[in-house]
């Protein structure tokens, strides 16, 4: 072999060796790929030793057993508590529990009785030694004063005169037995007057009561003080805003039905239209199976004829649903006969079926009961005694009387 074929040689035993000692060195620095999910690692693997250990791995075939290792004990996790769920407060409002209607006039009668001299001043014209006829002029100027009117007053005084005439009675505890016949009879004349409320619950839908008056007599503050009474009777009650013109009359209404839990129908603007408020107060109260709706309507002066003819347009908007069962007219006792020129307009309106005499605790015109039940034909139902929530009550023409005779 030639110099020219060694020196080939060297050179491919040279190349030879380079490339094992690179392909070492890359098998060193390769990174081991990751594992797919489920795979066993194996290094957590034990080798055990074949039965072909023995000899020359090389000559023999040789197999390495792995087996995984024996499982590492792990301290359990302590378990999380899961948070305790508070219930909701749910916050009750404190609702007052009005007085019960009855026995309020009882109550009330003192107070009656205190502010309101007819019965005083009859008495004591009547137990005078001497009754000639300056004394009977006396006593029908006081039955005047009272606002009794009249006819009444002519009444009373001939019917009087002739009794204690007749049975020649002087004393006063038979004068005033005398006198409580007669207003008795002036009072409550037996004539058919119901003087109960219409407020049963008809099939289907709840009784309607629409509130009206002149400015000022307390329409208002008297549904609010019906309501009470109602609810004490158990009735379920909704209320419809309907004076719409005056400001903070929804919200004066609102206010009265919170106190025992009533709600209240009312429109998000002022100046809306009243007939609308009332219709959707009725609907309200048919769709929640309220027992009652109580309306409350604007005031306005009897001699304006727009704001009658809308009176009129409320209850027949209102009529939609149903007939109106009570026409409720409130009467300030203090303004005496001025106010019977505007019950007859009202009754012409709005065919009123019963009367709200207000403020009878500030006047001496009880009479004004006699007058407005003769003027409209209507009993008085109602009567407010004072300023109180639960001064409203029932219209007793016995407890009445003997209020004024107390």
């Amino acid at each position: 072999m030639d110099t020219v074929q060694w020196i080939i040689l060297i050179a491919i035993v040279a190349l030879a060796a380079l490339g094992s000692t690179v392909g070492l060195l890359a098998g060193r620095g390769r990174k081991q790929p990751p594992l797919p999910p489920g795979a066993a690692d194996t290094t957590t693997l034990e080798r055990r030793p074949s039965a072909t250990d023995e000899g020359d791995a090389e000559t023999s075939g040789a197999v390495d057993v792995l087996e995984p290792t024996a499982p590492v004990e792990t301290t359990p996790a302590t378990p999380v508590a899961e948070p305790e769920v508070t219930e909701p407060e749910i916050l009750v409002p404190d609702l007052e529990r009005p007085e019960a209607p009855r026995g309020r006039l009882v109550r009330l009668r003192a107070r009656l009785a205190r502010s309101n001299a007819l019965g005083r001043g009859l008495l004591e014209l009547l137990s005078r030694d001497k009754l000639d006829a300056d004394t009977w002029d006396e006593i029908e100027e006081t039955l005047l004063m009272a606002d009794l009117g009249v006819d009444p007053t002519t009444e009373l005084v001939d019917r009087l005169r002739e009794r204690v005439t007749v049975l020649g009675v002087r004393d006063v505890d038979q004068v005033r037995g005398l006198l409580r016949e007669e207003l008795k009879a002036l009072v409550d004349p037996g004539e058919g007057l119901d003087r109960s409320l219409a407020v049963d619950h008809a099939p289907g839908r709840p009784a309607v009561v629409m509130v009206v008056g002149v400015n000022g007599t307390g329409k208002t503050t008297t549904v609010g003080k019906l309501a009470r009474v109602l609810v004490a009777e158990d009735k379920d009650v909704v209320l419809g805003a309907a004076d719409t013109f005056r400001a903070a009359a929804a919200d004066q209404l609102a206010t009265w039905g919170d106190r025992v839990g009533v709600p209240t129908i009312r429109s998000d603007r002022d100046g809306a239209d009243p007939a609308s408020v009332a219709f959707d107060a009725v609907k309200a109260g048919i769709e929640t199976e309220a027992d009652v709706v109580l309306i409350d309507t604007a005031g306005r002066l009897q001699n304006k004829v727009g704001l009658m003819d809308e009176l009129g347009k409320v209850k027949r908007v209102v009529e939609k649903h149903g007939p109106v069962d009570e026409v409720l007219l409130v009467l300030d006792a203090t303004t005496g006969q001025n106010g019977m020129q505007q019950a007859k307009v009202f009754s012409e309106v709005v065919n009123i079926t019963g009367i709200v005499l207000t403020k009878l605790d500030g006047t001496a015109k009880g009479g004004i009961v006699v007058a407005v039940q003769r003027t409209l034909g209507v009993p008085v139902k109602l009567i407010g005694l004072g300023e109180g929530p639960d001064d409203l009550a029932p219209f007793d023409p016995d407890a009445f009387v003997d209020a004024l005779l107390a």
